[in-house]
This record gives structure tokens, sequence and C-alpha cells, in this order.
């Protein structure tokens, strides 16, 4: 609403308007003052300011009487109808005046024509409506007892935004004998002091708690309050106190020392340090009590420090006093008289004469160990002594033949691996009344014997290793346990080689100590899927002892082969084919189908078909597990002749690994079908004679190469080391499942050998212008199956 918000040009035009004004109007000087109370409703009357300036009622309107300055302006507004000032906003006088002065809002009324400016101040007058506050809602003051009546202590002074008769006034106190409340002035403020009126006690009341109130001069009154507590701080006004002057008990002669015989117990109402409390014989007793009693200064325990002899003396007086630590410090004494009554005081001896601390495992029940003898100062029935051994272990005493003297024998065999040390109670009781008794421990430790062989958790164990294992790297670990110690739990390992040099253990190494066995090859899990060895743990006690475990390990396949197309098969090796069907087929009709293996198992080995490129996707369908190609419509005269397909096979290992093969489609006439199957049948009866001769060629070959390749692989092996590993060893648990195949020609013919795992439909493959003739060569178990495979 002020000036400053306004845009230049608009203070522009203001400024000229106040030019003209100087120039041409005339001023009132005189000034017309109101009074206003705060919190009055929006629209109260505060005045009539056209009436009191003796101005026209009618013309205000159009010499544009208002209100034309002063933020504070905006509070109040005049009526141009009637000329009344009223109030447009809500008043706070707190927030438009602080302090307790007068609260003036001076307003500039204008009018035009001719111009004209009067200045109305206007008082707003307090209400009270604000209730003193204090700047926290507790105090508190620590006092020492001894704080003499009339001082004071400062309160918080409360705060009450009010003016005038509203303000703060008094400040009163609850009730009590102990405290009252002083006011003093300062200025425009009262400052609050509560003044110690009587003298305080601690130990009557340790803390007062007081209610403050500030109360203000309103119609009615309006008040805050405060919380002030008054701890009363101890001093040290109490001397400890004993609860009798004299104390009477009575001990036994010859109580063990450190035996705590009473307990001291002053008290001191004083609190902190005036109520610690320290204890101290007197300084006049006789040097032996001294010697005989102590008192712990803290506590107020009073032990035995000497013996105790009946004889000698059967009462003791010993004189007590307990000091407080304040300043100074105060004492209170009393008398503990202590009476010593006679008893069997003097308790059984042992003594142990010879003793074997070590003792072997393996001694027989009856050995002796150890010697002892027992004795008692006491006479007749006091110094008669009964001896046992208290404790639950294979030994027991044997009475020798001179009275009190005793032998500690085995009474069964024992075991260090159950229990290696004993400790052996023996207890020595008179009979007097009440009986003493004596005990002493014999610590007996077991020394071991090589009684235990290593053991293995379980027989056999059961391994898994993935294929294509790192050669040289640790595979697996055997560990046994042996329950001896020492040399005699100490385990080597190795493994047991049956004389076997070319076997599957002539692979494996084994860590002699830690029971790790590497491989020294990597394995492959479609040449080898399982084995089993065995390894022996020998400790190194004497004589040693041994046992054995058979370790079973699988090889997990991994999805390291991708597919291999078995058909089609182009002459070049490649997996290409053309395949002739009739136009006229119907749809379903089967063109071909795809042949392929994987040498992995499982979700490795298992093939999917799909079509990855087809010219027409509407006239061939591949099934997508057998790999059948078929018509899915019947071919139209606008068909082309020629079709490519292009298969994708792929496994469905975490990482799968494809292959593909093309399809040539090509589409005939019907005759043109028949005229090449006529010719087709005679090829292959043609080819079914060739096939036959070359057959025989070949297997007389390959039998020939085979037995030349055993006689080289003998002598070779006879001519190595026996610790000399080779690659290329055929393991001798090898299962044939190794895939290979070789390929060669002939004039015309072209043949191939492919390896057992070649998963084919049917013995007899259709392909194009050829058939393909499977035959597997039949051999021991330990050797490898070949299957021969014959192409034209």
């Amino acid at each position: 609403m002020g000036i400053d918000s306004k845009p230049r040009t608009k203070d522009g035009s203001w400024f000229a308007f106040y030019l003209a004004l100087l120039l041409f109007g005339k001023q009132t000087l005189a000034q017309i003052r109101y009074s206003v109370p705060e919190e009055v409703q929006e629209g109260t009357v505060v005045g009539n300011v056209a009436k009191d300036l003796g101005l026209d009622i009618t013309s205000l309107i159009a010499r544009r009487f208002r209100v034309v300055s002063g933020s504070k302006d905006a509070i109040f507004e005049v009526n141009q109808n009637n000329g009344a000032l009223y109030v447009d906003k809500h008043i706070d006088r707190e927030e438009l005046c602080h302090g307790s002065g007068a609260c003036l809002v001076e307003l500039k009324i204008l009018v035009e024509t001719p111009l004209e400016i009067h200045y109305v101040i206007v008082e707003i007058t307090d209400v009270n409506d604000h209730a003193p506050s204090f700047p926290e809602r507790e105090q508190i003051f620590e006092i020492f007892e001894q704080t003499l009546p009339g001082r004071r202590f400062q309160l918080h002074a409360a705060r009450d935004p009010d003016a005038g008769i509203n303000s703060i006034r008094t400040y009163t106190l609850t009730a009590n004998d102990y405290f009252e409340v002083d006011i003093r002035q300062s200025d425009e403020d009262k400052i609050p002091f509560v003044v110690l009126k009587k003298s305080l006690d601690r130990e009557q009341k340790d803390k007062h708690t007081l209610l403050v109130t500030a109360v203000d001069g309103g119609k009615p009154p309006k008040s805050g309050t405060l919380n002030v507590s008054i701890i009363v701080l101890d001093s040290n006004d109490n001397r400890p106190m004993f609860s009798q002057e004299i104390y009477q008990i009575t001990i036994h002669e010859n109580v063990p020392i450190g035996t705590s015989i009473f307990q001291m117990n002053a008290t001191d109402p004083d609190e902190g340090t005036n109520s610690d409390i320290e204890y101290s014989l007197g300084k006049t007793l006789k040097k032996k009590v001294y010697d005989i009693f102590e008192l712990d200064k803290l506590t107020g325990e009073i032990r035995v420090k000497g013996v105790v002899d009946y004889e000698e003396n059967d009462v003791y007086k010993l004189d007590v006093e307990a000091s407080d630590k304040g300043t100074p410090p105060l004492a209170g004494e009393c008398r503990v008289i202590i009476n010593v009554k006679d008893a069997n005081d003097n308790p059984p001896e042992i003594e142990v004469t010879s003793l074997s601390n070590i003792v072997s495992e393996d001694l027989k029940p009856g050995t002796m160990i150890s010697l002892i003898s027992v004795r008692d100062e006491d006479f007749g029935v006091n110094g008669k002594i009964i001896t046992s051994i208290t404790s639950d272990v294979p030994f027991e005493l044997k009475p020798s033949y001179k009275e009190n003297i005793y032998s500690v024998v085995t009474k069964e065999f024992l075991d260090r691996e159950a229990v290696s040390h004993y400790e052996i109670t023996i207890k020595a009781t008179d009979c007097g009344e009440p009986p003493l008794s004596a005990f002493k421990i014999l610590n007996i430790h077991i020394s071991d014997v090589n009684d235990n062989r290593p053991r293995f958790s379980q027989n056999p164990l059961q391994f898994y290793l993935m294929e294509n294992n790192v050669a040289g790297a640790s595979i697996l670990s055997v560990s046994a346990t042996d329950g001896d110690q020492n040399d005699n739990a100490a385990i080597s390992y190795h493994i047991v080689r049956d004389g076997i040099r070319n076997g599957i253990m002539s692979f494996l190494n084994i860590n002699s100590e830690s029971g790790d066995i590497l491989a020294l090859k990597s394995f492959d899990f479609e040449s080898l899927k399982t084995f089993q060895f065995q390894v022996v743990a020998t400790d190194s006690g004497t004589p040693s002892l041994s046992s054995n475990v058979t370790v079973n390990v699988f090889i997990l396949d991994q999805n390291d082969n991708a597919p291999v197309i078995l058909y089609p098969v182009s002459s070049n090796g490649s997996a290409e084919g053309v395949e002739e069907i009739p136009r006229n087929v119907n749809a379903g009709h089967l063109v071909t189908k795809v042949r392929a293996y994987d040498a992995d198992i499982g979700y490795n080995g298992w093939l999917l078909f799909s079509l990855q490129e087809v010219t027409d996707h509407s006239l061939f369908g591949l099934d997508r597990y057998t790999g059948q190609i078929r018509t899915l419509r019947a071919f139209t005269e606008t068909d082309e002749a020629q079709h490519k397909l292009v298969i994708l096979v792929k496994d469905n290992g975490n990482v799968s690994l494809s292959a593909t093969a093309t399809v040539i489609v090509k589409v005939v006439e019907p005759k043109e079908a028949f005229a090449a199957s006529d010719v087709k049948s005679a090829t292959a009866d043609e080819e079914d004679n060739n096939v036959t001769f070359y057959l025989m060629i070949t297997l007389g070959s390959v039998s020939t190469l085979f037995l030349i390749s055993i006689i080289v692989l003998i002598a070779m092996q006879c001519s190595k080391s026996t610790d000399y590993t080779s690659k290329y060893l055929q393991e001798p648990n090898y299962d044939g499942t190794l895939c290979h195949s070789i390929q060669y020609r002939s004039g015309e013919k072209r043949y191939m050998l492919v390896g057992p795992r070649m998963s084919v439909g049917s013995t007899i493959v259709p392909g194009s212008h050829a058939n393909t003739l499977m035959l597997p060569d039949r051999r021991t178990a330990g050797e490898v199956s070949t299957m021969y495979v014959f192409n034209n």
C-alpha cells in the first residue's frame, strides 16, 4: 500500500499533484486527534473527520475525500458519504507499536478542488489481550542447608507485551514456611527474587517445590506461572552413629585366616562426602589384637588376620571408631567384644609322598600312580582320620600296611581321547565335633598311545566336478581326523595306484599333508563321465595306523559343443542340400528333415530348429523339435520354381551354441519328378554294389591301422618313465562318446568316418542323390567304438 511499491510513472504524477497542492492549494495546519482501542471490530467508526474539519458532507465525493499516505493508514478508511473515519482492518497494538509508550498513527486526509491536506492523529489504546509468560517453564536453585535467612535468589522475569496497567503488576509465591517473593523495580521492569526467610534442614526435607505467579493489571487480570525447585545441599552437621555402644560376638578358635566374623554398620544422615564413613580400630589396643584382627576401613568388615587360639586368649576387646569425610570430620565410637569358643582346632594334613603326574593311557587296572600319607596333630577321636577320593575318577585308594598311608591305583582302563586330564580330589576328615577336613588335589595327565586310526567323515565320498577344469589345479580335497595327538595324529595322504600306470590315477596327484587332489589334465564330459579311486590316510604313530576311503567323482556337463548338422551335407562338407518336390503336392507334404546332433547332454544337448531365412513364409513350415520341413499349402502357378531355406539349429545351454543348414527346394513338374525318381533308383542299385566293395576295402584298412596303432602305443608306453603322463592317452573306462569324423575321396566316391555319438534317425538317410549307410564296429569295452559312414 506504500508509495514505494508503485510504478515510477505513478510516483511522478503524485509529485506533480503535491507540487500543485503547494502552489495553488491551501493547507489546514490544525490536527485532529482520535482514540480507538485495539482489537475492535472492522467497521468501527473512530470519528467524523469531515464534520470535525468543517467540510461540506455533500461535496465529499466530488472533491475525492480520502486517506492518501502511510503504510499504517491502510488500517483506516473514510466514508465519502458521511465523512466518518472507520477501522478497515484488524488492529494489533503490539504489532504496530512496541513498548509501553503511546501508540499514535498519523493519517493524511486529502480533498481536491481546492486542494487541501489535513493531518489526523489516531491513538491506539491497549487492551489486556496477552497473559504474562516466563522464558522457561522451570528454574532450579541449589542452596546449602547452612545458608543464612535473608539470602536472595533472582528469578526469571516474566514478559507481557501489553502496556500500561495491562502490563505485569506483581509476583506471588505459593504459601510455605521457608521462602517469600520480593520485587525490585528497574526502569520499567519488575525483577522478582525468592528470599530465604528460615534456615533449611536437608535431613528433614531435601527439596522444596514452589510456584511463582506473574499477574498483570488488566480487568480481569491474566497470569503466568514458573515452577521453582530448590534443592537443599548437605552440610556436615551430623556425626556417624552405631546402633549399639557394645557388640558381643562369639567365634571358634583357629577360624580360617581371612574369615569375616562381624560387619560394623554406622549411619550418618548427611549426604555425599559428609555421609561417607571410614572405620578404624582404636589406637590404645594391645599389639596382639592388631596381629589377629583387621578392620576394612570402607566396608566395616572385621576379618581374622592371624591365628585365633583359645588356649592363648579366650576374649578380645576391640574399640572401633567411625568417622565421616566432612569438613571438619565428625566421629562416633563403639566397642566389640569377641569371645573365642574352644573346638577341634587342628584339621588333618595330607602329604603326597610320591606322584606320577603323567601316566600312559594303556596302563592296566590296579597300577599304582601315587603314594600319600595323612596325619592330625590332635589326639583321640579328634585325631582319627577318614580318607577318601571325592571326585568321580577311574582311580581308588588302597590302604597300605601302615596306618594313614594309602596308594592311589587305577581301577579301570584309561582312554586319553575321552578324558586327557584328571583332578583327583582326596579328602581327609577327622572325627572331632565338629569334624575338620583337608583336601588334596592330584593333577594327572594321560599320555597318548597310537590306538586310533585316521577316520573319514563318510565312505565313500561323492564329488561333482565341472568339465573343462584347469589342468594342474585342485579339484577336490579329502580330510581325515585322528583322535590321537601329536605325531600319532599327524596324517599323510596318498592315492592307491594298484599298479595301474596308464589309468586315470596317472592324471591325479595328492598333497600328502593337506589332502588336496590336483588333476593334471582337463576332463571332458563327452569322453569321461565318472571315475573312482581310493585315498589312504596314514598317521605317524609307531606303529602307524591307516584307513582308506573310496572317492567317486562325477563329471558335470558344460555347453562346450555346438550342434553338428548331419543332414543335409554337401559334397564339400558344408550343411547344404537340394530337394526336388512335385508342384502338385498338397499342404503338409514332407519336404525333408534336417538332422543334427549335439555331443552335450540334458539341456545343453536339447536342440531346437527354427527358420532363419525363407523366400516364402507361406509355403514352408519347420517343426522346431523334429526338424521336419513341410509344405503349408499347395503350390500355385505363380510360385517360384526354387526356394532357399536357412535353418538355425541351437541348443538350450545357458550360453546357447548354434549351427545353420541350407536347403534348396526345387519345384518340378510331376513328370520330371517321376523320371528323377527312376534315375535315382537305378543309380542306387549301382551304388549299392560299389558301396559293398568299398566297404570291404575300408574295413580291412581300418582294422590294419588300428592294430598298428595299438602296437605303437604299447611300445611308446613301455619306453616311457612311470610318471610320464600323455595328454593324448585314452582313458581306460572310455565310454565311446567322443565324436569325430574323417572324410576322403577315391575317384567319384566320397567316404566319411564318424564317431558313435553321431545321432541319426535311421540307418538309411535320404539325401540329395545319395544314401548314407552306418555300420558300427564291434570291439571290446575298453576300446573306442568307431562308426563308418559312406556317402556317395
